[in-house]
């Protein structure tokens, strides 16, 4: 029997300073959309001139909106720039799967599991599933809980997103995910 551990961690970006808080979880879960929300998902991949495929696309983007659509927020858009520097990140980490942030300015999620078996909706459905520690009134996440996930992939200013998946050479999977404009801004409610 193979057993399958992940961890997630995000960036959080703040006005002179970048946290990262670790947050782990185990249970993945799917939902589904109402049927004229998946028309809203699929538009926003027609608008993408893309190396990544739409089949891969769409495994990023629809779990993303189905969370920001249940909010009213607009749908993220996928962005091949960000996908591309993604995807450099994400090899840079292939050699030893370490949870190092990029540093840039933008938004950032990253995803771990053992093993070669995660896909995309893995990682972003444990990110949205943060969502039952974050507590809109207070604009914070329940004591010794991380919510900074969700909201990065809830953040209403955030309109573009890229993401890539690796298998390190540990054999492990490492997904990562950008945004832009950047999310968790201090002082700022996420919608």
């Amino acid at each position: 029997m193979e057993i399958k551990i992940f961890v997630s961690l995000a960036t959080c970006s703040f006005i002179l300073f970048s946290c990262f808080l670790p947050a782990c979880s185990t249970l993945p879960v799917a939902s589904t959309l109402p049927v004229a929300r998946v028309s809203t998902i699929a538009s926003s991949l027609k608008a993408s001139s893309s190396s990544t495929s739409r089949k891969v696309i769409a495994q990023y983007l629809v779990p993303h909106n189905r969370a920001r659509i249940k909010l009213g927020l607009h749908p993220l858009r996928w962005s091949e720039e960000l996908a591309t520097f993604a995807k450099k990140w994400a090899k840079k980490r292939k050699g030893d799967c370490a949870f190092i942030h990029s540093n840039s300015d933008y938004g950032e999620n990253m995803f771990w599991g053992s093993g070669k078996d995660w896909k995309p909706a893995d990682a972003v459905n444990d990110w949205t599933q943060e969502k039952r520690y974050y507590s809109h009134r207070k604009n914070s996440c329940l004591m010794n809980q991380n919510c900074y996930h969700y909201t990065q992939v809830v953040w209403k200013e955030s309109s573009f997103v890229g993401c890539a998946r690796v298998i390190c050479n540990s054999g492990d999977t490492l997904i990562t995910c950008n945004y832009n404009p950047h999310g968790n801004v201090v002082g700022q409610k996420p919608f």
